[in-house]
């Protein structure tokens, strides 16, 4: 067994909270409360300044969301958002970032889950691309979700593009065929000539909530994005939002409150967090990417900017 493997054997521990994540919850409350509004201090949210956008409109503007497959309230109302979002600033790409059927990835539910919170989407032709989570594996490990023409899955993993971006999408599960699934993305990642690349899977590789930090995730994806220029890796798992400065050339975006939330804390390299429901935006420019954070109240609250760089 090679130790990149091992290295994923590891991820084991993520198909449920456990202890640890309990007492990482528990702590995460003592630090931050328990107002699941309110990962920092009101007063420092209150003076934040949101970055414009610029009047020119983005080259492609996308959207990503995770942990949505609930079918209640919570997920609705961001769904909601998302409908309006659009209407007022048209896209057609939607990053679905795993957990996409809960609680067990059970498929008859997918039109409770899927089809009737993003109708209106679906209506004006925005294409889901979804990526598998840990809840999505329990039944048929996912196989009904990768062949679902909503998900858009061209596999396990896979990659596509959209004008200046490339997307890579993994799955980052236990049990993934990781051997053959580093092979494929560092040859993918190697040969693209998109100015934007852009990494998506399920869970994270840094967190400052539940689960957080995944230290095999580092080692083993980190060098790839640096060596080849990923501006962005987006995941859910972590029921929070939270964008971290730039890493070696990389940020890191945690979108999972999209349909419910859990308590997230800071770390020296978080650039801002939150425990709202919410989903997250993006408009690419030609030498830049700006990251909108939008809760289901419509509005924006934390948008970050991406600078363009080569590999």
């Amino acid at each position: 067994m090679s130790i990149k493997r091992r290295h994923f054997l590891i991820l084991g521990s993520l198909s449920s909270l456990g202890f640890a994540g309990i007492w990482k919850m528990f702590q995460l409350r003592t630090a931050w409360g328990t107002d699941a509004k309110a990962a920092v201090p009101s007063n420092v949210e209150e003076e934040r300044t949101i970055v414009p956008l610029p009047a020119s409109p983005p080259i492609l503007r996308f959207i990503s969301v995770a942990d949505t497959g609930t079918g209640a309230e919570g997920q609705y109302a961001v769904a909601e958002a998302m409908a309006q979002y659009h209407r007022e600033n048209p896209f057609n790409v939607a990053v679905l970032a795993g957990d996409n059927i809960y609680n067990n990835g059970e498929f008859e539910k997918i039109n409770a889950v899927f089809e009737q919170p993003y109708g209106p989407l679906l209506q004006q032709n925005v294409k889901f691309y979804a990526c598998l989570g840990n809840h999505d594996i329990r039944t048929a490990n996912g196989d009904p979700q990768v062949k679902y023409p909503g998900f858009n899955m061209q596999g396990r993993y896979y990659t596509f593009r959209r004008d200046p971006v490339q997307f890579f999408a993994l799955d980052t599960n236990h049990n993934a065929d990781w051997e053959n699934q580093l092979v494929w993305l560092e040859k993918e990642l190697s040969q693209s000539t998109a100015p934007w690349k852009v990494v998506f899977g399920h869970h994270p590789i840094y967190s400052s909530a539940v689960y957080g930090s995944n230290q095999s995730f580092i080692k083993t994806f980190t060098p790839l994005f640096q060596k080849y220029g990923v501006q962005l890796y987006i995941n859910g798992h972590e029921h929070s939002y939270e964008r971290t400065r730039s890493i070696n050339g990389t940020t890191y975006l945690i979108c999972g409150a999209g349909a419910g939330t859990r308590p997230v804390g800071r770390s020296e390299w978080t650039e801002y967090s939150a425990s709202r429901l919410s989903f997250a935006t993006f408009d690419v420019y030609e030498d830049r990417m700006f990251v909108s954070s939008i809760g289901t109240d419509k509005r924006v609250f934390d948008r970050g900017v991406i600078q363009v760089r080569s590999a």
